[in-house]
């Protein structure tokens, strides 16, 4: 779509992922004009940010982008990269947005009563801005990674793509998460040594008593558990649980890798004379994550019992392994470390947002995407109601919550949330 840039739009949606696309297929159905400013390309975290063995670690069925549910015929399954990519194709599509890529806002604020955007391909005014840029926008690498040998390859996950790009030798990966889990199997199981650096990440398992445990998570009711619940606030900084649907689903045990020949260690602190240090919270790691592994099993088992399901029998996961010691450093040099991937996230980018919305810890307030400025809302961050928010599940709910509050306020009839917006 080539597009002629408006001085004027009653809506701006910054960012064109699923959450931005989301809020522009709703945008359309109410007749409400709008672009959508994306400052790479299309959905691009899915087709350049992704390693070449990556699939979903959710079941294909919460794949439910709006009036775009996963139209496959395997919904219990994990599609891998090129369906996915194909997925979200026909999704992008179908909506067929405004958007104009290749384009950074530098500037969002306030003048005369409407919103000001300023980006590279000119600037707009604005009745109505949707900030749709997550927060994911750029790669997180400690600044200890500035004291590792030059000689060493270092790359963030956004960069791995499979073990042949890697030199020879052994490889380091940074991180415990979705990510650091699952691209420390691929190099496992392509025989590489890893030396895997854990943090406070969880588990959980892949299946248990006959069916995916995404599958018991659903019909327990944890997906449409909001932000509100109370001790759920604090979710939206939570790392996620790690498992894969790799060869049709597994659960990833750092503690089987151990027996396998993998090296764990616990939270890195530091890089000092050619190694790298380490907390002695190895031992900690661990067991925290079968903790909220066996947790969550436990919830299912109680689900079971009330519901009267008939189910294969319970279980409690045994630690299969448990560290010797608590491993202090690494000598990279001794032992033939050549790579080290950096799986420790991502920080997001607010820095063009010249408005009061952000509390201590730089996350947008907000009400189910509803800040405490009329006209101005937030999509596709996690928990921003609910467990799906930021991903394939919910955040076409969210965008059409959104939208529909948008049309209210751009007719007047929709109040702004200001006492409940910080709740």
């Amino acid at each position: 779509m080539t597009l002629s840039l408006k001085p004027h739009y009653s809506a701006v949606v910054i960012g064109g992922g699923q959450a931005g696309l989301s809020a522009s297929h709703y945008l359309k159905k109410h007749g409400i004009d709008h672009v959508v400013f994306e400052k790479k390309t299309v959905a691009h975290k899915w087709k350049d940010e992704r390693w070449d063995a990556f699939c979903l670690v959710t079941p294909n069925w919460q794949c439910q982008l709006p009036d775009h549910p996963y139209d496959g015929d395997d919904p219990h399954g994990f599609m891998i990269k090129d369906e996915i990519i194909a997925y979200v194709d026909r999704f992008i599509k179908k909506v067929d947005a405004p958007v104009l890529e290749g384009t950074t806002v530098s500037l969002l604020e306030k003048v005369d009563g409407v919103f000001k955007v300023e980006s590279s391909a000119g600037t707009v005014t604005a009745d109505c801005v949707v900030l749709a840029t997550s927060l994911y926008s750029r790669p997180s690498i400690p600044r200890a990674a500035e004291r590792l040998p030059d000689d060493i390859l270092q790359i963030h996950t956004v960069d791995y793509r499979n073990p042949l790009q890697l030199p020879a030798g052994s490889v380091v990966v940074v991180g415990s998460g979705q990510s650091g889990c699952q691209i420390a199997e691929d190099l496992h199981l392509a025989g590489r040594k890893v030396h895997m650096v854990t943090g406070n990440a969880p588990r959980c398992a892949r299946f248990y008593r006959g069916r995916d445990v995404v599958d018991w998570l659903a019909d327990v009711g944890q997906y449409d558990i909001t932000v509100e619940h109370d001790g759920m606030t604090k979710k939206k900084h939570d790392t996620n649980h790690y498992l894969t649907g790799r060869d049709g689903g597994r659960d990833i045990d750092l503690r089987k890798f151990a027996l396998e020949g993998m090296s764990l260690y616990g939270r890195m602190d530091g890089i000092s004379g050619g190694k790298m240090l380490f907390a002695p919270n190895l031992k900690a790691n661990l067991n925290n994550a079968d903790r909220v592994y066996n947790g969550i099993n436990g919830l299912i088992d109680r689900y079971i019992a009330e519901k009267g399901i008939d189910a294969p029998p319970a279980s409690v996961y045994t630690p299969l392994w448990e560290p010797p010691i608590e491993p202090s450093e690494l000598d990279l040099a001794a032992e033939g470390v050549t790579s080290v991937i950096w799986a420790t996230g991502f920080d997001p980018d607010w820095s063009y947002v010249g408005l009061p919305i952000f509390d201590g810890t730089g996350y947008p307030v907000q009400r189910r995407g509803v800040t405490g400025i009329g006209g101005v809302y937030v999509l596709g961050l996690p928990w921003l109601w609910t467990w799906g928010s930021g991903r394939l599940l919910a955040v076409g709910k969210d965008a059409e919550h959104v939208v529909d509050h948008l049309a209210g306020y751009l007719e007047g009839s929709q109040p702004v949330l200001r006492q409940a917006v910080g709740r």
